[in-house]
């Protein structure tokens, strides 16, 4: 799903709402007809958040990862799942130390677009079953973006995405995107019938 408009059109908000972090003041969020609010810690507990710059420690790439999991509870096997969906296998491969690599203070390590995978490699070992991205793609150069969007393509069909998009190339791929003006959803479809207008 891609949600797109111009800036304070209500995409952000929408996506708090979403995560949980606004309560509506009318209205309701229903998944398979029940109301999230029935029980929102379950709710957020399926949620995986991709923010536009990625928070890493000065620690090893595997515990950026698996964050908040103790060394000796961290899943080798799931490890290396995430890396794989996330498009990071190469990246890996290149660094001096593989996983073990300590990738510095907010990951001055790693570029732009790794550091990005970085997060989305998180939310899949985390194993969310709703990823939300949050102009994640924003601050990254054309090349860089196209690889984080390949991350998210390899995704569909297992993982319901969420796309706070910047950049209208971002949600090419989207089955449905919502044009979003003043809080409104003023157009909805896929990309042709929304950005293409055909």
């Amino acid at each position: 799903i891609g949600l797109i408009g111009k800036s304070g059109a209500g995409k952000t908000t929408l996506v708090d709402v979403l995560l949980g972090l606004f309560t509506p003041q009318s209205g309701d969020i229903k998944i398979d007809g029940v109301s999230i609010y029935r029980n929102l810690n379950a709710w957020q507990n399926m949620l995986g958040y991709v923010p536009q710059s990625i928070f890493l420690i000065d620690d090893t790439l595997e515990r950026n990862i698996a964050f908040g999991v103790p060394d000796e509870l961290i899943d080798q096997n799931r490890l290396i799942k995430a890396i794989e969906m996330a498009q990071l296998s190469e990246v890996v491969e290149q660094l001096p130390d593989g996983i073990k690599t300590v990738v510095g203070e907010g990951g001055v390590l790693l570029s732009g677009g790794q550091r990005q995978r970085v997060g989305i490699a998180r939310v899949l070992y985390h194993e969310r079953e709703i990823l939300v991205f949050d102009e994640a793609t924003a601050a990254l150069d054309t090349e860089t973006e196209q690889l984080v969007t390949e991350a998210t393509k390899a995704l569909s069909g297992t993982k319901t995405i969420i796309i706070i998009a910047h950049r209208l190339s971002t949600i090419e791929h989207c089955d449905m995107i919502y044009q979003l003006d003043h809080g409104q959803v003023i157009k909805s479809g896929n990309y042709q019938q929304v950005v293409l207008g055909s």
